[in-house]
């Protein structure tokens, strides 16, 4: 059994890293007008450029109607546009606009990435990822009364 102590502090490390990680976020998206969703998404887009919209919403893990919702002001703003999928008039490819690709937000997620891992191995990336899907996966049980 694990000591509570331990996993008091497990959790805090968690959560404090997770306030730090998107207060940093949060503030480099505002200052290119964005908030941390549609930060999150052109982020994101930028890595799997062409992207249909039930793909993106895959990758990032939320309800496609909630990334309709996203993609939508991303365009209006200019930094996403839909164009037809070769083979499929139905579907469409999502892309990063010019605007998108001058903007510091498309890089901003690979340098903290890199900042954050900085100094951690490998072999302890990959640790705590199984960890941290551990834990994520353990968070989805949670059912109290």
């Amino acid at each position: 059994m694990s000591d509570p102590h331990s996993q008091t502090r497990v959790l805090e490390a968690l959560i404090e890293a997770s306030r730090e990680i998107r207060t940093h976020y949060d503030s480099n998206a505002r200052e290119v007008g964005l908030t941390f969703s549609r930060a999150r998404v052109v982020s994101e887009l930028a890595r799997h450029e062409g992207a249909t919209q039930a793909e993106l919403a895959s990758i990032l893990c939320i309800e496609a109607p909630a990334l309709k919702r996203q993609i939508d002001a991303l365009e209006a703003q200019g930094f996403i546009e839909r164009r037809a999928l070769d083979g499929d008039a139905r579907k469409r490819a999502l892309h990063l606009t010019n605007k998108a690709r001058s903007s510091r937000i498309t890089c901003f997620l690979e340098r903290v990435r890199a900042d954050l891992l900085e100094g951690i191995s490998p072999e302890d990336q990959q640790r705590a990822c199984e960890v941290l899907e551990r834990i994520a996966l353990n968070a989805t049980k949670l059912t109290y009364q």
